[in-house]
């Protein structure tokens, strides 16, 4: 991959933006390995979550519109979507992990712009340093964010929140954020944050975590007559599986559970 880390440590994977000296910038090389990335951890059953984060000082700057614009074909190419997908190259990079079936954790430090915005709101949850600064950057540049933010942010904040944000481009504080529903906790140190949160989620069966993820993803915007019968097949999915029976028979006895790789 080109300047994104994938290493695995445990049963965490850890995906890097490893630019550091552009403050994470994103290439359309970049891009086009976060979809990677997040396919490869979908693939992984062994891993139990994934975090994202920046190294150095940011998480994500944006765009770097001087490498991008030398290769304007290619990024009109990629704003076709796939063929399997609504999604286009540009939103597969943000949207891609919700369907990994792990929580993705997003650890936000520094600057957390435009598209990396859009990442950071791709993940589960979104911890973030009190410094930390983000903003909806896409106006600046008389556009519109276009990475998969009309989706991820309806989930999270008021419609005239995103409409703020993204027609002003203003920068806002991490409090803010934390305010309006953009992220899930500020902490001095987000990546305990993260941790913890991992801890908590790793005594739960992975394949229960797997479909609770699967439940929301499928049917937060619709209504009980399309959303009932997804809990109707996960359920029945999982009251079948190995992890179900082996998350019964501990709680019975009052003993920790000793789960199986994921099924789901």
């Amino acid at each position: 991959m080109t300047n994104i880390d994938y290493e695995v440590t445990g049963d965490v994977a850890h995906v890097r933006l490893n630019r550091p000296e552009k403050h994470n910038a994103l290439t359309l090389d970049m891009i086009d390995d976060l979809a990677k990335a997040a396919d490869r951890a979908a693939k992984d059953r062994s891993i139990r979550a994934v975090v994202l984060n920046g190294a150095g000082e940011s998480f994500c700057s944006g765009l770097d519109f001087a490498s991008a614009g030398k290769e304007r074909g290619r990024i009109m190419r990629n704003l076709i979507p796939k063929r399997h997908t609504a999604a286009n190259a540009f939103q597969a990079a943000g949207w891609a992990w919700r369907s990994v079936p792990v929580p993705v954790i997003a650890v936000v430090t520094g600057h957390c712009y435009g598209g990396g915005l859009q990442i950071a709101l791709g993940a589960d949850f979104r911890f973030a340093t009190p410094s930390a600064d983000l903003s909806i950057m896409e106006s600046r540049w008389g556009l519109i964010p276009d990475m998969s933010l009309s989706a991820s942010i309806a989930q999270l904040a008021s419609i005239d929140v995103a409409k703020r944000l993204t027609m002003t481009g203003e920068t806002f504080t991490a409090a803010q954020a934390l305010e309006w529903g953009l992220l899930s906790g500020v902490a001095e140190d987000p990546h305990a944050a993260a941790d913890e949160l991992i801890a908590a989620i790793r005594e739960r069966s992975p394949d229960a975590v797997a479909a609770a993820k699967a439940l929301f993803e499928q049917t937060w915007y619709n209504g009980s007559r399309l959303s009932f019968p997804v809990e109707q097949t996960l359920q029945i999915r999982l009251l079948r599986g190995r992890n179900h029976a082996i998350a019964r028979k501990a709680g019975l006895a009052k003993e920790q559970p000793q789960f199986t790789e994921r099924q789901y």
